[in-house]
């Protein structure tokens, strides 16, 4: 009857714990096998003599059960997780320091027991086997979201960087921004200036030019067209001005009429 051989727990090579169903040189091969082989997943299967070499790595600790090449994968795994939990729960600490076969006698019996279990239930096992790949599979799943979602989250800080460097060079241009305007209006203020000064010089230059050019002097043509406060007026000529005139008494002339002004009759 096909089934579970032999089985031990081992730290590197050094063999703790064994349990042999039947002979064989099962324990030298297993070693063998472990040493070539690549361990780049915690659980892997080499196959030998029509026999399958189904290893569990754990915690710093190698589970071994050799089956019957046709025996499958499910239930000498599932052998493995509870000789592993087992193992773990009783020695964990101190199998580190532990010397090579001197677990054997204290933990033989339950490799024993776990082993006889799994070969009479094997439906059972097959079913908590089912179960225990699919929490394997949820809890897969869900280290997969965990990861992601720090992905995700490494991202948001990220962005959140490159956010805060954007605000800052925002900052910065809008502050260079307020610099250059001020700049420019200084630098359009002096040009008003400049401009300004150019054109009040230029008509001081062409008044210059008008008024002092070929012998001319503007100041001195203005002085003699005002004229002086203390020039003679003019002669006033007599008889213009009846006021000017001496007041001589009327002559009446011998033989001529009286020339009053007559008076209307009635008057009286």
């Amino acid at each position: 009857m096909p089934g579970l051989v032999y089985t031990f727990v081992a730290r590197g090579t050094t063999v703790l714990a064994e349990y042999a169903a039947i002979s064989g040189n099962f324990k030298t091969v297993g070693i063998e096998c472990l040493q070539n082989a690549q361990m780049q997943e915690d659980k892997f299967v080499v196959t030998a003599d029509q026999y399958a070499f189904n290893y569990l790595v754990q915690q710093g600790y190698t589970y071994l059960v050799v089956a019957d090449e046709a025996y499958g994968r499910q239930i000498p795994f599932a052998f493995l997780e509870r000789a592993a939990d087992a193992f773990t729960e009783k020695f964990g600490e101190k199998g580190r320091t532990a010397a090579e076969g001197s677990l054997n006698a204290s933990f033989s019996p339950v490799l024993q027991r776990q082993l006889t279990y799994c070969m009479e239930h094997p439906e059972e096992i097959s079913k908590m086997a089912s179960v225990q790949r699919k929490v394997d599979e949820v809890k897969g799943i869900m280290l997969q979201n965990v990861e992601q979602v720090l992905v995700r989250g490494e991202r948001l800080d990220v962005l959140v960087d490159r956010t805060d460097d954007l605000r800052d060079q925002a900052h910065r241009f809008q502050k260079q921004g307020t610099q250059l305007r001020k700049r420019m209006w200084w630098q359009n203020f002096r040009m008003k200036l400049i401009v300004i000064g150019v054109v009040v010089l230029l008509v001081v230059v062409i008044f210059l030019l008008a008024c002092f050019t070929n012998g001319r002097n503007c100041l001195k043509t203005g002085a003699h067209s005002s004229g002086s406060p203390n020039a003679a007026a003019p002669p006033a000529v007599p008889g213009l001005n009846g006021a000017d005139l001496p007041s001589t008494p009327s002559a009446v002339v011998p033989g001529t009429p009286n020339l009053a002004p007559a008076v209307p009759a009635g008057s009286g």
